[in-house]
């Protein structure tokens, strides 16, 4: 017997306990009203067998019993059991579609009734009957009742309750009589049997509940495969594709067309390779991924993830193709079947995040990553041919000034011009590129030739220190360079990037502008400044910090007007250390604000010990003026001494407007509004201060020594620039001071050019604070 099942894997338990089979117990797991459907649903397919069965059984009762049971007796049983079959067929033919809907309990119970009145009607004949006939008529009648327990068996597979309930009940009765008629042997055979059919309508049911749970699964498997591949084949995306064994186009998926840009009928039969080459197929010229699919189509092997480059209507796409190769059932090779995708906006978003991986945004140049890498194979040839290469590290000299004052996109605009003229300079075998901020880069692979290492750095330097114009703004930078041989200065890539950078630095620390090669003695003096870092550090704890002052006189009288204050430092370690060498270490670590702080205290606590009419100036860098409590420091310190504050002279440098000119501008405005003066020191040097001399009254403005020593030499530029500043300066109301004033010459071209003040060693050198309080009295001051 053949029962179908419908698909029921969400309702399929992962059991079929005995009780939950024939229909005692609905345990939780599953969806138990859906399986007794299933198993009530073979009811009404069986029905006119069952009632053939049943009838052919009772006649057989009849023809046993006609001579033995009254006619009368017969018939009422007979009404009795057509009545019951009746009520049984109505049941079941209201069970055809339950495989469809759940089972209520109520329809449980029905059916069981059903099953319990037919077992009684049979079991009248064994028990009514039966004692009335000799053995061969009981013999005959339990023939006809095991019959039809195995028919129930069949029959009722799918619900063994009906077939548990008939075959007990009948059973039970047949034991019984044949037990009262002490026929031993044949009540033990019935007991068996009873037993056998019992277990056997068991197990029946629960292999066909099983093979229904297992068809169920199948059929969804079926399902979400087919819907899995309709989904995919109905992708924005994705497409099956499909060739024989010539490798041409078979089966084409209405997907795989528009992929093709061409219709089904149009595609369907051509080469694959001819499809997707565009033009090459004709000139022969391939794609190497177009060559390596061709192979692995020719070699009949499978492949996944395949990359290959097609070539659609003129317009150049990527693709990802896999595939396996088919075989018919005797094993023959008839082609491949695969799926394929349109990968090119991912293989470009890579192509992009991989050229941001190693490439600058802004200049277009290397990055610092392949910059290293091109160092690194570099290293690799020089190391092969036994020759040399040259890491260059390039620094902009006051492109800091400019990204401040202007802002970033000047600045951003500036960098990319520097890198169009860096380009312009290098040849074949030579790499540029940005480290990043304002540091550059470029890489010599062979450089056997020592020359060109050098006439390269020079050349660089050169090119960048050419003005630029950009939004209107001409702007001058500089350039220094540090450079590095490898393998010499360095066997591996960090080792050469850190001694180029430390040459970058001596030549930074020299001034700029200039090339500096590595050198192993610029470790020891990275060295040293850390040293002195460490030991600067400690310093004004120490006391290790001094003052020493240098007058300023005037120009006429020679009298002393004011004394410049001037750090030193003997320290304990190192001895006696040149300003040169800690001033800009102390700005670099910013250890400049609490020494400052301490030098304006000092500086004005001495004044106090001078004349009314002599001012004392203190040298300010920019990492003071730009710290927010310099204001307050100045407060503090005029307070704590009790100095006048017109007696205080700030020192500033066109540095520090050139870095953040609107902070330090608010910062000396303060400081004038209270009283102090500010002195802008070495005027000339830089390039914009004019500017400020409009928006800013300065009390005094510090001509250049190298302008003065030109104009005593008689420089027509120094004397022009000395002139008008002098000028200037009178027509706002400011005092002019020369600087390094060392010989009469230099004093009496001063005097001419009608500067108002003077300092030098041709009055004074930088002495203490009681040597300078002892200078007062003297009507002159020569030195010589």
């Amino acid at each position: 017997m053949t029962q179908s099942c419908a698909p029921a894997a969400e309702f399929a338990p992962t059991k079929l306990p005995i009780l939950a089979v024939i229909g005692l117990k609905d345990p939780a797991e599953g969806d138990w009203g859906r399986l007794r459907g299933l198993q009530f649903s073979s009811l009404s397919r069986l029905t006119f067998v069952r009632l053939l069965g049943h009838a052919m059984a009772a006649l057989l009762v009849l023809q046993t019993y006609q001579d033995v049971i009254h006619p009368a007796f017969l018939t009422c049983w007979m009404a009795l059991l057509v009545g019951v079959l009746i009520s049984g067929a109505r049941f079941d033919r209201s069970m055809v579609n339950a495989d469809r809907r759940r089972v209520s309990r109520q329809e449980m119970h029905r059916q069981t009734l059903s099953s319990l009145f037919v077992a009684l009607v049979w079991a009248v004949p064994m028990v009514a009957f039966g004692p009335f006939g000799g053995p061969a008529e009981r013999m005959t009648l339990w023939t006809v009742l095991a019959m039809l327990m195995t028919g129930m068996a069949v029959t009722f597979a799918a619900m063994p309750m009906a077939t548990v309930v008939f075959t007990s009940l009948v059973g039970t009765s047949a034991l019984a009589v044949f037990l009262l008629e002490g026929e031993f042997t044949i009540a033990a055979v019935v007991a068996v049997f009873v037993v056998i059919v019992t277990i056997g309508a068991v197990e029946t049911a629960r292999a066909f509940l099983g093979a229904c749970v297992a068809e169920a699964g199948m059929a969804e498997k079926s399902e979400v495969v087919s819907l899995l591949l309709r989904e995919f084949e109905e992708g924005d995306a994705d497409w099956l594709w499909q060739v024989d064994a010539n490798r041409r186009v078979r089966t084409v998926s209405p997907r795989f067309a528009f992929a093709l840009g061409e219709d089904p009928e149009d595609v369907e039969g051509k080469p694959l390779i001819q499809l997707i080459s565009g033009a090459a197929w004709d000139n022969g010229h391939f794609h190497s991924s177009l060559h390596d699919l061709a192979e692995r189509l020719k070699r009949r092997e499978s492949f996944s993830h395949l990359l290959v480059r097609v070539n659609l209507r003129g317009n150049d796409r990527w693709w990802e193709l896999s595939a396996s190769p088919k075989v018919d059932e005797n094993g023959a090779f008839i082609g491949f079947r695969g799926v394929g995708s349109d990968v090119t906006e991912q293989r470009e978003s890579a192509e992009k995040i991989a050229y941001l991986a190693r490439y600058d945004t802004l200049t277009g140049l290397p990055n610092r990553l392949m910059l290293s890498e091109a160092v690194g194979d570099a290293m690799g040839y020089a190391e092969k041919w036994r020759t040399h290469c040259a890491f260059l590290m390039i620094d902009l000299d006051r492109f800091k000034a400019v990204n401040d004052t202007l802002g970033h996109l000047v600045g951003d605009q500036l960098l990319a011009l520097v890198s169009e003229r860096l380009k312009a300079i290098i040849r074949e075998g030579e790499v540029c590129g940005r480290l990043g901020g304002d540091e550059f880069a470029v890489i010599v692979r062979d450089a056997s030739d020592v020359q060109r290492v050098g006439d390269l750095c020079e050349a660089i330097i050169a090119s960048l220190s050419l003005p630029y114009e950009v939004d209107h703004h001409m702007l001058y930078v500089g350039a220094s360079v540090g450079s590095a041989i490898g393998p010499r200065d360095g066997s591996t890539v960090e080792t050469l990037l850190r001694n180029a950078d430390l040459a970058l630095y001596r030549a930074k620390d020299e001034g700029g502008g200039r090339h500096c090669t590595y050198e192993p003695a610029l470790h020891a003096h990275a060295e040293e400044r850390r040293m002195l870092e460490f030991s600067m550090r400690h310093a004004l704890e120490r006391g290790e910090f001094a003052l020493m002052y240098q007058p300023v006189v005037d120009a006429i009288t020679e009298e002393v007007v004011s004394f410049e204050a001037l750090l030193r430092w003997n320290s304990a370690e190192h001895g006696f250390v040149s300003p040169v060498k800690f001033i800009p270490l102390a700005e670099d670590t910013r250890l400049i604000v609490p020494i400052g702080e301490w030098v304006l205290r000092t500086a004005c606590l001495e004044a106090m010990n001078w004349p009314d009419n002599v001012k004392i100036a203190v040298n300010v860098s920019g990492e003071q003026l730009l710290d927010p409590y310099f204001p307050e420091t100045v407060v503090s310190a005029l307070s704590y001494t009790g100095l006048p504050p017109h007696r205080l002279e700030i020192e500033v440098t066109e540095s520090i407007f050139v870095r953040d000119g609107t902070t330090a501008q608010q910062t000396l405005e303060n400081l004038m509004g209270i009283g102090c003066g500010v002195a802008l020191d070495d005027f000339g040097t830089g390039y914009s201060s004019l500017g400020y001399l409009r928006r800013m009254r300065f009390s005094t403005i510090k001509v250049d020594r190298s302008f003065v020593q030109g104009a005593a030499k008689g420089n027509p530029e120094s004397l022009a620039i000395v002139r008008a500043v002098v000028a200037m300066a009178d027509s706002l109301e400011m005092s002019t001071t020369a600087e390094g004033v060392e010989t009469e010459a230099e004093l009496d071209m001063i005097r001419k050019l009608g500067c108002k003040k003077i300092q030098g060693y041709f009055f004074g050198r930088p002495m203490s604070a009681i040597d300078a309080l002892g200078l007062f009295g003297r009507k002159m001051l020569r030195a010589g």
